[in-house]
């Protein structure tokens, strides 16, 4: 089982874009679910969740204390001591940002760092500043936790079309480390 904690502000698409991938695993007869966590539910508030895919049923209903994966839609939150809680030595980081991997400070347990400038592709694609379809192209690229074409017919059907090229331009963009 992956869990995964999405860390972003409200009104960035954390929960659709969970609800997406939930939807994608799910339809390839997979499982998956997620817990939002909302706060004082306002736009532009820190907002998490807790993700698990596996290939079985997943019976734990609760928080993920020791995320694998740790995606971050806004590099402000990289300074909330709640963001790197629990994650796991070797485990992969998913970040929005627009700078290089060296003006960043994460956590050296990482064993791989993923960045995107996902706000950039939204705002150049969609006109808007949600980041989020554009994380799940950055998602698809670094885990093997979902099937991208099944990701892009999913993100088409959920968001339309410019969407989907939001998705395609950050998985090719994505920098792994």
């Amino acid at each position: 089982m992956k869990e995964i904690r999405m860390h972003g502000r409200g009104g960035q698409g954390v929960v659709k874009s969970a609800q997406v991938i939930v939807q994608t695993v799910v339809g390839d007869h997979k499982y998956a679910h997620f817990i939002p966590f909302f706060g004082v539910e306002r736009k532009g508030s820190p907002v998490y969740g807790f993700l698990r895919l596996d290939d079985q049923d997943i019976r734990l209903k609760c928080q993920v204390y020791e995320p694998d994966i740790l995606m971050i839609f806004d590099d402000t939150l990289l300074s909330l001591p709640q963001t790197f809680d629990g994650f796991k030595a070797g485990g992969t980081i998913i970040l929005n940002t627009c700078v290089n991997r060296q003006a960043v400070k994460l956590p050296t347990t990482a064993r791989r760092v993923a960045l995107v400038d996902a706000t950039g592709l939204a705002l150049s694609r969609l006109g808007r500043n949600i980041p989020n379809t554009a994380m799940l192209g950055a998602f698809a690229k670094v885990c093997d936790q979902v099937n991208w074409e099944s990701l892009k017919k999913q993100i088409a059907a959920s968001f339309g079309e410019k969407n989907v090229e939001a998705a395609q331009a950050a998985y090719e963009a994505v920098a792994v480390s």
